[in-house]
């Protein structure tokens, strides 16, 4: 439900608008921003953006990703994820299941919008797992527009066996009975995102998809290993794997190489 559009202003390109939004998640109002062209095409294509762990909906990779769809009649939505950036919530109640659960929401509100059609989606490192559940769990039909993920972070469910999160040291305590909360990159991470991850379906749900989808994966990448991208190539039959030489988890040292791979994919499945 589209609770308030808070106002219209130009991002930089004379033929793009943006729209800020509010809209109910699972755990608070998520604050998302719909960028779409300044003429819109009958029932235009659009991509969901999924930032990852700690992250925030405007950043370098996903504005490119954005400006670059928009110059090709795509419209996107990127929105930030409970406990993050503008949204309400609290970073330590954040799990990928209450994620999955935000990322639904922000699909039902442009699937109930007349102005959009083909729906697709992508995902960064935490986003991409997220990305990658949801689309198991839609199926093709409902985002005929396609799948990318980008680092995706499979590992996360390994990270919680081994008493570990988002590549840092192990945490003090038993993983199957966590610390009320851990220190991770400034943030309080809390003992249910734990545990949750621990037993986390992230492939099993993902293999319901059945669709396009390209996987981008950095073998420098010393947060995610690709390997767990290139699982996920595995999995989903016929899907683009790019994988990228000495890239890391950001795609450095150059994220525009990732943001043409997801804009050209995109403008395929689009058409």
């Amino acid at each position: 439900m589209l609770l308030a559009c808070v106002c219209l202003f130009c991002t930089g390109f004379a033929s793009a608008r943006t729209e800020r939004l509010t809209i109910q998640g699972d755990h608070g109002k998520l604050v998302a921003d719909l960028q779409t062209p300044d003429v819109m095409p009958k029932r235009c294509p659009i991509v969901i953006l999924c930032h990852g762990f700690g992250g925030a909906r405007n950043n370098g990779l996903f504005n490119g990703i954005a400006d670059g769809l928009e110059k090709l009649g795509i419209a996107t939505i990127r929105f930030d994820f409970n406990g993050h950036g503008e949204s309400e919530g609290d970073f330590q109640q954040m799990t990928v299941p209450n994620e999955v659960e935000d990322a639904r929401r922000i699909y039902e509100f442009i699937k109930a919008d007349p102005r959009f059609g083909r729906i697709g989606i992508a995902g960064h490192s935490q986003g991409g797992v997220v990305t990658a559940m949801l689309a198991g769990q839609l199926g093709k039909k409902a985002l005929k527009g396609g799948v990318v993920l980008l680092a995706p972070a499979g590992v996360l469910r390994d990270d919680a066996i081994r008493g570990t999160v988002a590549g840092q040291p192990p945490f003090q305590g038993d993983p199957l009975d966590p610390p009320e909360y851990v220190e991770v990159w400034g943030h309080r991470l809390g003992r249910e995102y734990i545990k949750t991850a621990f037993r986390l379906p992230i492939y099993e749900t993902a293999a319901g998809y059945k669709g396009h989808a390209c996987i981008v994966h950095g073998t420098g990448d010393r947060v995610v290993p690709y390997t767990y991208g290139l699982r996920f190539h595995q999995m989903w039959r016929g899907s683009e794997w790019h994988q990228l030489e000495r890239f890391d988890h950001g795609f450095g040292p150059d994220p525009s190489q990732a943001v043409r791979l997801t804009i050209d994919f995109f403008a395929k499945e689009m058409k």
